[in-house]
């Protein structure tokens, strides 16, 4: 098998994106081939765009960005025998070193040797699948049924995310739950818990659409409104946080009051959410710390400990493929419909910065909601 060439996306600088051509080897023994047909864009994807940046990680050579995808299996390695060329599959892009501590207990996810796609965090850059095909490890490469979309297949990768943090909380069937933040990643941490039995949920964002669309598609059964406020002391700000606890408690599931939440599932990074979280959830409960955002903060730590509330960190996934696309294939009834989160759809490379300058609107043009563009091919 030869090389060949495929047009990628290349950014060069901040909104700055080209089309390129690279060349393309074949695959080596133990990978296959793929062409990209689907891919969501994230919110890390979106920094890197606008900024040339992520938080304190700087893109220091041209890199072609994406994660989230699905495609099929153009070329296969000699060695592979778990896949064959026309196969529909789901990519998990994270490549850890497999030898270290972290790697054998199965937590690869925060290995310190992790190579990601389309994260400038290892160097050289590890380019990312807004590219016509990429030749990837076969061990990393999920064979889709035939129930499951390849759009479906691209939500598979923001879902596992979901599903890990819902492990990391070790969520118990009749919970209660609060999810900070009903963006894309929000939204699937509701669904994560609906498929995984809580009994209630509740989502709250300052977006009044986003927390209605949470509730009207099941995602959630309770939504409420932040209000729009920018306290600035530190005790207004506790202030602030503790009277939202208060309206999540006094919510309503019918007749009955939600109270204390058993796990709050924080998906914004503002530092109010989190003091809200601390407030919010019960006693021995766990806080998700899963939105990247405001990078120190100032908590009322006391809070938290005096109670037992656990403040655990969700980095990524790690052994989640598997049992996502499990749960899309059997269409579990108490799984919402995840492919409604896709809002909006730009077909081929050239359309890319558009499908960018999108994804960073809360709403497009004819006033409807931006909650998770995809790159089709």
């Amino acid at each position: 098998m030869s090389s060949s060439e495929v047009r990628a996306s290349v950014l060069h600088g901040a909104k700055d994106l080209r089309v390129e051509t690279r060349t393309l080897p074949a695959p080596s023994a133990t990978e296959v081939q793929v062409a990209v047909q689907s891919t969501g864009l994230c919110g890390s994807d979106l920094h890197y765009f606008s900024h040339y940046r992520n938080g304190d990680i700087i893109v220091r050579e041209p890199m072609t960005l994406g994660h989230e995808s699905a495609g099929v299996v153009t070329k296969v390695g000699s060695d592979v025998k778990s896949l064959q060329v026309g196969d529909r599959v789901a990519l998990e892009v994270g490549l850890p070193c497999e030898d270290c501590a972290l790697c054998k207990e199965g937590r690869y996810n925060i290995c310190k040797g992790m190579r990601f796609r389309s994260s400038a965090k290892a160097f050289p850059h590890f380019q990312g699948t807004l590219q016509e095909r990429i030749n990837h490890p076969a061990k990393w490469v999920h064979k889709l049924p035939e129930s499951v979309t390849l759009e479906q297949g691209a939500l598979v990768e923001p879902l596992s995310v979901a599903m890990h943090a819902r492990d990391r909380a070790q969520l118990k069937p009749g919970s209660t739950v609060l999810v900070l933040g009903a963006g894309a990643v929000g939204l699937l941490c509701a669904a994560a818990c609906k498929a995984s039995g809580a009994k209630a949920v509740v989502i709250a964002d300052i977006q009044e659409d986003r927390v209605n669309f949470a509730v009207q598609n099941g995602f959630a059964d309770v939504a409420i409104v932040v209000p729009m406020a920018r306290p600035q002391t530190i005790e207004d700000k506790l202030a602030y946080a503790k009277e939202l606890a208060g309206r999540v408690a006094s919510s309503k599931v019918g007749e009955e009051e939600v109270g204390e939440v058993g796990v709050t599932f924080e998906c914004t990074g503002v530092e109010s959410c989190m003091q809200t979280a601390i407030y919010a959830t019960q006693a021995g409960g766990k806080i998700m710390i899963i939105g990247m955002g405001t990078p120190i903060q100032t908590l009322p730590i006391s809070a938290a400990a005096l109670r037992e509330v656990d403040l655990i960190g969700v980095f990524r996934y790690a052994n989640n493929y598997p049992e996502v696309i499990n749960m899309l294939s059997a269409k579990n009834s108490s799984l919402p419909d995840v492919e409604k989160l896709v809002t909006q759809r730009f077909e081929g490379l050239d359309k890319i910065p558009e499908a960018f300058e999108m994804a960073g609107k809360v709403k497009d043009g004819n006033g409807n909601l931006v909650l998770k563009v995809v790159v089709t091919m």
